[in-house]
């Protein structure tokens, strides 16, 4: 999947989903790689390698894990009513993981954990600047998730959103599909004294593996795989 993008010239995939699919959420569902943290590990591990092989940066989301809720973000604001403990024992799990195994990116959930913090973790200073850049050591880019959607509307207006979410520790916002929206954010941030934030020049792509190679490549891990077994 990154081979085929780079070969277009983009930098950029938001892969790997990292949240656990608890079989309850109608937006995450199969976009999980699996219902258990090490398996999940395990899966999104081999993705990220994989895309990082192809020259291509990763994106582990949403952060602390988005799929326990049932409702959808893009449609409302999800609550989670679990503990840090609870979160800590098995969505953060993957995230923790790939971080110590080079994660370039991470996205936040537009979901508010409500005995950790009220704001949702997008525009939580607790969840971006305390928990993923102290705790756990995340030196890469934080993307907000798209700011057009329903879950991002409890901080007000798209220039509101793009404010919080930067002043929360995002060093990227998206705001998707909506031009007016997009043109209220860039009005906003061309009033704002300008910045170069050295991490997102990270998430270039590199040279990669053409299509061919990468071909090659599979089919000699599969006979690798059978030989093995």
């Amino acid at each position: 999947m990154a081979t085929e993008l780079r070969a277009f010239d983009i930098d950029i995939s938001f892969a790997p989903v990292l949240d656990i699919d608890w079989q309850q959420s109608s937006v995450i569902g199969d976009r999980a790689f699996a219902s258990n943290p090490e398996a999940l590990t395990e899966l999104s591990s081999a993705f990220m390698q994989g895309m990082h092989e192809a020259g291509m940066a990763a994106t582990g989301k949403h952060f602390p894990g988005h799929g326990w809720v049932a409702a959808d973000s893009h449609l409302e604001l999800p609550i989670d009513g679990r503990s840090e403990a609870e979160l800590e024992a098995a969505d953060i799990l993957p995230f923790k993981s790939l971080i110590k195994q080079g994660l370039d990116a991470i996205m936040p959930a537009h979901v508010v954990y409500e005995q950790v913090d009220s704001e949702p973790a997008g525009f939580s200073n607790y969840w971006l600047k305390h928990k993923l850049r102290a705790q756990l050591g995340f030196e890469g880019v934080i993307f907000s998730d798209d700011l057009t959607m329903e879950g991002a509307s409890v901080a007000g207006s798209y220039a509101d959103r793009c404010q919080k979410a930067l002043q929360a520790g995002c060093d990227m916002v998206l705001v998707c599909n909506q031009p007016d929206a997009a043109k209220e954010v860039l009005n906003w941030l061309k009033q704002q004294p300008s910045w170069i934030n050295p991490r997102i020049a990270k998430m270039r792509g590199k040279s990669s593996i053409d299509a061919n190679n990468l071909q090659r490549l599979e089919t000699a891990r599969r006979l690798a795989a059978q030989h093995h077994f």
